[in-house]
């Protein structure tokens, strides 16, 4: 697909997702939606993507919802909208991080500037993040009249970092700023900006030595076990993770390259 507004780079089995609209902060507009809708629902399949690292163009990661592209910015005062249409808005949105979990790639996400609203959203759908130096981010819709529960962030974000600091931020609408991100467990590194596109490269290198099967299997076990309702019930997933992999010529290779002291060789 020829998108608009995003930039896809693709090396080898890695896609460098760059959310491309920089003068306008790449806030999401209808077409963005679309596109990110599209291109994650997209990656569910294509088993030649391994990792993907999303980032946002010029100053900043996203500022979120575009508002003067919003059927809101046309209303005029005291008009409603109907439940019927709102849902179908709200869904082209909150659909994007259901498929950010949803697709078995790794997503690593590297964030600048700021991340607000659904750039947050977007971040903390991520599997990894990573922020500069100066980054700040936050729940910014309560700003707007809104519930901060928005596109995943009730669900994310006190996972991440606790129900306190999620409650803080969430009944507040503050920023929260790299370091303290870095010390909540938001992110796992914070790096001077210019170091980000080095800093990703060292996780994909890392991922992209794991076994295809076993990457894609991780990803969907972790995901089940943040809500398994019990120990047993996380191993049992683990458990056929184990066995499925077990049947691929991949860990004869695997198991190979670590006696013989080598990198592995997977198909």
């Amino acid at each position: 697909m020829d998108y608009k507004t995003l930039k896809i780079d693709r090396e080898g089995g890695v896609e460098w997702l760059t959310l491309n609209r920089p003068d306008n902060m790449n806030t999401l507009d209808p077409v963005m939606k679309d596109e990110l809708w599209h291109y994650f629902d997209r990656l569910y399949t294509d088993r030649s993507v391994r990792v993907v690292v999303m980032r946002g163009a010029g100053r900043m990661f996203c500022a979120g919802l575009d508002l003067t592209q919003t059927s809101v910015s046309d209303r005029k005062p005291g008009e409603r909208i109907s439940p019927d249409d709102g849902m179908v808005s709200q869904r082209k949105v909150s659909e994007i991080v259901i498929r950010m979990r949803r697709c078995p790639q790794p997503i690593i996400a590297l964030v600048h500037g700021a991340a607000a609203g659904g750039g947050f959203a977007m971040a903390l759908a991520a599997d990894i993040r990573i922020a500069a130096e100066g980054t700040k981010m936050n729940a910014a819709f309560i700003k707007l009249g809104l519930s901060a529960c928005d596109m995943g962030v009730s669900y994310f974000l006190p996972r991440l970092v606790g129900v306190s600091v999620a409650s803080e931020l969430m009944l507040t609408g503050r920023f929260i700023h790299a370091d303290r991100a870095l010390a909540t467990g938001l992110v796992s590194e914070v790096v001077p900006k210019d170091k980000l596109e080095e800093t990703a490269r060292g996780y994909v290198a890392d991922m992209l030595r794991t076994s295809p099967l076993g990457l894609k299997l991780t990803k969907d076990c972790l995901n089940h076990a943040v809500d398994a309702g019990s120990l047993e019930a996380a191993i049992a997933i683990e458990d056929r993770n184990q066995i499925l992999c077990v049947q691929s010529p991949n860990f004869v290779e695997g198991v190979a390259a670590f006696l013989e002291k080598r990198e592995p060789r997977y198909t």
